[in-house]
């Protein structure tokens, strides 16, 4: 991946590539239970980190208990450089319903068994996983302490939020660092620009989750976007290659973990990078009141 569009930026401590992995599509169905094809899974993150990909996001309730150990068995001892994102604040109960996990204990807890289950002593980072609504109040002020005991104490090497507003991070501004911040974000939900906007202004890494939508074809709201397919079949490129290439030109700070559970669609994903928009998708998919 050498294309200028996928230049690096950090992500705490590490430069990584713009374009990485999200790993939550290496289950079952509604992200709950092992994978159909589990050396599929495998090779998906081995071929991975083969092409480059250096940023790879995952959550212990992922499965739950499932996506951190396919990572452990496919790539540990893990490459020099590579930085493996994950998050607390929700988990798994027995029939695969999300619950709240969030106390400064549970949160601790959380950032454990993910060193545990992965086989690390340390984390690059770990976001901070707010359920909806979640106002910016005491309880908010002690997540964020467990957050920054926890880096202190050598767990993480940064601390990362997700699912925030913009309140949300400049209150953590005033009081720690904030290395990442990710939140749901494509051409079909700008709901996060002013985030993103005070990200870029920042200098933090903005990472959306969802940045290809949910669902196939025409329903899905971001490939079905007659934007993106238009611009798809002028440039010569697929739709999420369209939307992943926009992302990419959107912002510098911008990083990007498109998740698959097959090795063909991660070479179309990682493809993305050698995508150049053309000005009328430029201007039809254009974002205003981003920093220059």
């Amino acid at each position: 991946m050498t294309d200028q569009q996928t230049s690096r930026f950090h992500l705490g401590q590490l430069s990584v590539n713009r374009l990485g992995y999200g790993a939550m599509r290496l289950t079952g169905p509604g992200v709950f239970g092992p994978p159909a094809d589990r050396a599929e899974a495998v090779a998906v993150l081995r071929a991975a980190v083969e092409a480059g990909v250096d940023h790879i996001d995952t959550a212990q309730y992922y499965g739950p208990n499932v996506v951190n150990d396919l990572i452990r068995e496919a790539l540990h001892p893990y490459p020099q450089g590579l930085a493996v994102v994950s998050k607390v604040g929700v988990r798994r109960d027995p029939v695969g319903r999300v619950v709240v996990y969030n106390r400064r204990d549970e949160l601790r807890q959380g950032i454990e068994e993910n060193l545990a289950s992965l086989q690390v002593e340390r984390l690059a980072a770990v976001n901070l996983r707010l359920v909806d609504g979640a106002p910016v109040d005491r309880f908010f002020d002690d997540q964020l302490a467990a957050m920054i005991r926890a880096r202190d104490d050598g767990l993480i090497g940064g601390v990362g939020l997700s699912n925030i507003t913009i309140e949300h991070l400049r209150r953590a501004l005033e009081v720690t660092d904030v290395v990442c911040v990710q939140n749901l974000f494509n051409p079909a939900d700008l709901s996060s620009l002013p985030v993103l906007h005070e990200c870029t202004l920042r200098n933090i890494a903005f990472v959306p989750f969802f940045s290809l939508g949910a669902g196939s074809g025409r329903s899905n709201p971001v490939l079905g976007d007659p934007r993106v397919r238009a611009a798809s079949e002028r440039v010569g490129a697929t739709p999420a290659q369209i939307a992943l290439a926009w992302a990419l030109d959107l912002a510098p700070n911008l990083l990007l973990i498109p998740g698959t559970s097959s090795r063909r669609h991660l070479a179309e994903n990682l493809a993305a990078a050698h995508v150049h928009l053309d000005e009328q998708a430029r201007r039809e998919l254009r974002v205003d009141h981003l920093p220059a």
